[in-house]
């Protein structure tokens, strides 16, 4: 085979980059050009994958947390032999239905996370780094070994999420992850020292990591450092001094080229400079088969590997974890917690009840894996059996995330995208802010991400407003591909649990109340199926013909248990519907949801929070009963008297709604 340079490899990264950029007449040339070179070396010498099973458990990770920069992972992922990367793929960039999306989509071959909103990359890699140090001390070396890469821009370390997340990857001692840092010294606006002054370098040191400086443009420095980044002890970052659009005769080193294609000028005109002679999209064939053959060391590794783990005697336990199968006792276990807890019928806050769950599975389903930003008594997510990953004990189940939700939230997502874990994470409701963005990208990949989000309404009395989530049901009710539960007792509860670990396409989000609850699923609302599952079922039927429909959620279907209890006295015949998950209801048959809500009866919602998500199920915007601003300090009796969110508030609507 000819001999091929780098600069050869590196140059048919930057113009198959560049030619889908300039075909498609929209994207971000500046990245692919300036980070091809330090690309070319990581990709050809030492990144271990195989295009042939993209999904090969010990594979390396690349994360392209600069999203922007979509085009030269496309054209690398080409190179090495990708599916779904053809070249005629490269020609549809950013066009409908191609796998060349703007930024990179998770389900593609070779795209590791979808990545976009910057600093979501960096601390997403920070998840997957962690799932191969849980499984590497499950596993040993000879099954789970692989490096975390991640190439991240300015903005990835400008966004609060990066500070975050590098403090909680030097804290958990995770050395097999290496950050390139893309130092190119241009953003959007211009010059980076309009807005960025951190020495990222004494940063990084200050967190915990080794860092080191290198000419992005310089092959040999960046070998060296990449080499010496896979014997730390610590985290890596690897800061390249690069020239952003390097070989664009007038727009390299601007901040013009990051957004903009080229033109076919001055396309041409790098083209020329660099010694390229060939037509758009076209590869010679020495250069395309030396990338092709930088694909064989993986291949290589991965038979290797094989043998390794059947050699081991854990193969068939290995395979079956990494499948993330639910164990076969799961079903067992949860009918007996929904009999435990329909026949004692006790009083206790969901929050509780969620501890008692997880009490029972943890135990039982491999690759549970824990964790709470920093309220972990307050949101009961630690279990007995469960110890603290950490420095000194790998073999811990249970993270102790910090005051992070940001981190905590797209680390989870790494975990599930590591594959075999189910991870799950605490916090307050009102602080699901904080973790929006990774709950949006986890629904957007289709991730099995568990957020239990304790102290969910108004009901957690005395610590005020700030802490009482008013609008964040209806906020996370908003994105799609998201089951938002909010469970009525103990019983609900337990199913909301067995439906989030069935659920392995979607996150869910478990709202658990800090307060008592009373049991309302008691003997006489004994069912033999997981009722949740439905997302809303008649718990109290009507005596006589039907006239009123109560909805609600949480601690509020007992306020309408005991409206109802009070107008049957008065021969009025009110249906009592629970509504543990709106979102899933929605996805119900429109014969079962007519059924549950059949029309033209007087219908009143009842949750502790706004009333956007009821609107389309109310008789009129009289008939809810809720929040309608936020919320005070004081006990939590007192907040439901005050903002009129009781029984008797529910039966004086009726009554005028029936005269």
């Amino acid at each position: 085979m000819e001999t091929v340079t780098y600069k050869e490899l590196s140059n048919a990264v930057k113009f198959l980059a560049t030619d889908a950029v300039e075909k498609a007449k929209s994207g971000h040339p500046g990245l692919p050009m300036g980070c091809a070179d330090l690309l070319t070396v990581l990709f050809y010498d030492f990144l271990k994958f195989d295009p042939e099973h993209p999904k090969w458990e010990n594979r390396d990770r690349f994360i392209l947390s600069a999203g922007h920069g979509s085009a030269g992972l496309y054209a690398l992922l080409h190179l090495t032999g990708y599916a779904d990367f053809s070249s005629e793929a490269l020609k549809n960039f950013r066009q409908l239905h191609a796998s060349t999306a703007g930024h990179p989509e998770y389900g593609f071959t070779g795209v590791e996370t979808t990545t976009g909103p910057l600093g979501q990359g960096i601390a997403t890699a920070v998840g997957i780094a962690l799932a191969e140090r849980i499984k590497n001390a499950r596993f040993g070396d000879e099954a789970v070994n692989y490096f975390t890469y991640v190439l991240a821009s300015d903005g990835d370390l400008m966004e609060g999420v990066s500070h975050e997340a590098i403090e909680l990857a030097a804290r958990l001692c995770l050395r097999k992850l290496i950050v390139l840092y893309d130092d190119n010294g241009i953003t959007i606006d211009g010059k980076t020292d309009l807005s960025f002054a951190s020495d990222t370098k004494e940063r990084f040191e200050a967190a915990g990591w080794n860092a080191h400086r290198v000419d992005g443009h310089d092959y040999e420095e960046v070998y060296r450092a990449v080499q010496a980044a896979q014997d730390s002890q610590k985290p890596t970052i690897i800061i390249c001094k690069t020239v952003i659009g390097a070989g664009a005769p007038t727009k390299a080193g601007t901040s013009g080229v990051h957004g903009s294609p080229l033109g076919a000028e001055e396309l041409a005109a790098a083209k020329r400079a660099e010694g390229w002679e060939y037509p758009a999209f076209e590869i010679p064939a020495h250069i395309g088969q030396a990338w092709r053959k930088s694909a064989e060391r993986g291949q290589n590794e991965h038979a290797l590997w094989k043998k390794r783990v059947q050699i081991s005697g854990r193969a068939e336990e290995f395979f079956t974890f990494e499948s993330g199968a639910l164990h076969p006792d799961l079903a067992k276990i949860f009918a007996e917690l929904r009999n435990e807890f329909i026949t004692k019928a006790e009083t206790m806050a969901t929050r509780v009840a969620s501890h008692k769950v997880l009490s029972k599975i943890n135990p039982v389903q491999p690759g549970m894996i824990g964790g709470s930003a920093d309220l972990t008594p307050s949101n009961n997510t630690k279990t007995a059996d469960m110890k603290a990953f950490s420095k000194s004990d790998r073999s811990g189940s249970y993270i102790h995330y910090g005051v992070r939700e940001h981190a905590m939230a797209a680390c989870m997502n790494g975990l599930a995208l590591s594959g075999g874990l189910f991870p799950y994470g605490g916090t307050f409701l009102t602080f699901s802010d904080y973790s929006r963005p990774a709950i949006r990208l986890a629904a957007l990949m289709g991730l099995r991400v568990i957020h239990v989000m304790t102290h969910d309404s108004i009901g957690l009395g005395e610590d005020g407003p700030t802490h009482q989530p008013v609008e964040h049901l209806a906020a996370l009710r908003a994105i799609p591909n998201v089951n938002v539960f909010r469970p009525a007792d103990a019983t609900e509860t337990a199913e909301a649990w067995e439906i989030a670990l069935q659920s392995e396409k979607t996150p869910s989000i478990l709202s658990l109340s800090r307060q008592n609850l009373p049991a309302v699923r008691v003997a006489s609302q004994r069912f033999s199926e997981n009722m949740s599952a439905k997302g809303a079922y008649i718990l109290q039927e009507a005596e006589g013909a039907l006239q009123v429909i109560l909805l609600a959620t949480g601690s509020e279907v007992s306020i309408a248990v005991a409206a109802r209890e009070a107008l049957r006295a008065e021969k009025i015949g009110v249906r009592v519907v629970s509504v543990p998950c709106l979102d899933i209801f929605r996805k119900q048959s429109l014969v079962y949801r007519e059924e549950i809500l059949p029309k033209n009866k007087l219908t009143i919602a009842i949750e502790a929070a706004i009333s956007q998500p009821w609107e389309g199920y109310i008789s009129d915007e009289d008939c809810f009963v809720g929040m309608k601003g936020f919320g005070a300090s004081a006990p939590a009796e007192d907040l439901y008297r005050e903002f009129e969110i009781t029984a008797e508030k529910i039966i004086e609507i009726v009554k005028n709604k029936l005269r």
